[in-house]
C-alpha cells in the first residue's frame, strides 16, 4: 500500500481551542481546565494588564481564585480593564499607574499593593514595546525605549518585588518573552534583542533567587490573534495571505492559551520548574520562513521614531 507523507490535513480549527475574544473584552464564558480555586486568595501584579495578553491573563487567574493589580501608564484603560475583570470573576483587581522604565513609580505602586492586598504572591513581567523596522532605519531612541521598556523594566520590577516582598517570603516571577532573537527574525532587531536579554535574566534570578523560595520562568509566545501586537506586526495580512500554514498547527495562538500557560507557570502545577523558558508557539520558530526580501517589502522606509 502507498503511504503519503504530505503536510497533515490541520484539524477543526475550534475544536480544542479554549475560549476567546478579539481585542480588550472579557470572555462572554470560560471552561476550566485547572481547579478553579487553582490561585485562591493569592495576589498577582500584572505589568501591561491593561490590554491584550496581560489583560487576558488577570481575568483567567481571577477566574482561579487570584486577586490582581494590573500596571501600566494609561491610568484611564486600567480604571475600565479593572471594573470588566472584578465583574466577571468577582474578585478584587486594583489598577495602579505606573511606568517600567521609573524604578521609583514601581515603588510606589508596590507599596500600594502590599498596603491594599497585604502580600504578593505572583509577579507577570508584561510590559513591552514593538513595531516592525528594519535596523537600518531604526532611530537610536527607538532602540533603547524597547530595550528600556522590555528588559529594564522586567529587571526594575522584578528588584523591587524581590525587595518589597518575595525575598521574605517567596513567589513566582513569569517573564513574557518571544521567539524573535532564536534566528534573528528579521525587522526586529530591537525586539528581539531585548527578549533574548530577558530569557538570560530569567536563568540568571532562578539560580540567585532560588534559595529564597522564588521561581522564575518565562513564556514565548509566537503570533497570538486578538492584541494589537498582532495587529500591527501583520498578523491579519499574513493569516490572509495563508502564511500560518508553515506553522505545525497551522494557525495563530489565542490570548487564553497564552494565559493558560502563565497559569501553569505561575501555579502550583509546576512547582519544580524554574529558569525555564516555555515556547508557546505552535512550533512557529521551527518552520515558519525567516524571508528577507519578503519582510524587507513590508518595512517601512522611514524611521522609527518614539
Amino acid at each position: 500500500m502507498q503511504q503519503s507523507f504530505g503536510m497533515a490535513e490541520p484539524r477543526s480549527k475550534g475544536a480544542l481551542l479554549p475560549e476567546d475574544v478579539d481585542f480588550d473584552d472579557c470572555l462572554t464564558s470560560y471552561t476550566h481546565i485547572y481547579s478553579p480555586d487553582l490561585l485562591k486568595d493569592q495576589v498577582a501584579f500584572i505589568t501591561g494588564g491593561g490590554s491584550g495578553i496581560g489583560l487576558r491573563i488577570a481575568e483567567i487567574f481571577m477566574r482561579h481564585g487570584c486577586d490582581t493589580v494590573i500596571a501600566s501608564r494609561n491610568f484611564e484603560k486600567l480604571k475600565e480593564a479593572a471594573k470588566k475583570l472584578s465583574a466577571v470573576s468577582g474578585r478584587r483587581c486594583l489598577p495602579l499607574c505606573l511606568d517600567v522604565r521609573q524604578p521609583e513609580s514601581i515603588t510606589a505602586a508596590v507599596d500600594d499593593t502590599l498596603k491594599e492586598f497585604g502580600k504578593i504572591d505572583i509577579l507577570i513581567n508584561n510590559a513591552a514595546g514593538n513595531f516592525l523596522c528594519p535596523a537600518n532605519s531604526l532611530s537610536f531612541n527607538a532602540f533603547k525605549t524597547v530595550m528600556e521598556i522590555d528588559t529594564m523594566g522586567t529587571f526594575n520590577t522584578s528588584k523591587v518585588v524581590y525587595e518589597k516582598y518575595f525575598q521574605n517570603h517567596g513567589g513566582n516571577i513569569v517573564n513574557i518573552s518571544a521567539t524573535l532573537g532564536y534566528r534573528g527574525q528579521g525587522l526586529q532587531v530591537h525586539a528581539g534583542s531585548a527578549k533574548a536579554a530577558n530569557d538570560a535574566m530569567t536563568k540568571h534570578l532562578a539560580v540567585e533567587w532560588g534559595p529564597s523560595g522564588v521561581r522564575v520562568n518565562a513564556l514565548a509566545p509566537g503570533p497570538v490573534s486578538g492584541t494589537e501586537g498582532f495587529r500591527r506586526l501583520g498578523g491579519p495580512r499574513g493569516e490572509a495571505a495563508g502564511l500560518f500554514q508553515s506553522i505545525p498547527l497551522q494557525r495563530a495562538g489565542n490570548k487564553t492559551e497564552m494565559a493558560h500557560c502563565a497559569l501553569f507557570l505561575a501555579s502550583r502545577a509546576s512547582s519544580y520548574v524554574t529558569g525555564a523558558i516555555l515556547v508557546a508557539d505552535g512550533g512557529s520558530w521551527l518552520t515558519s520562513a525567516n524571508d528577507v526580501s519578503m519582510l524587507l517589502g513590508i518595512a517601512s522606509s522611514k524611521s522609527a521614531k518614539l
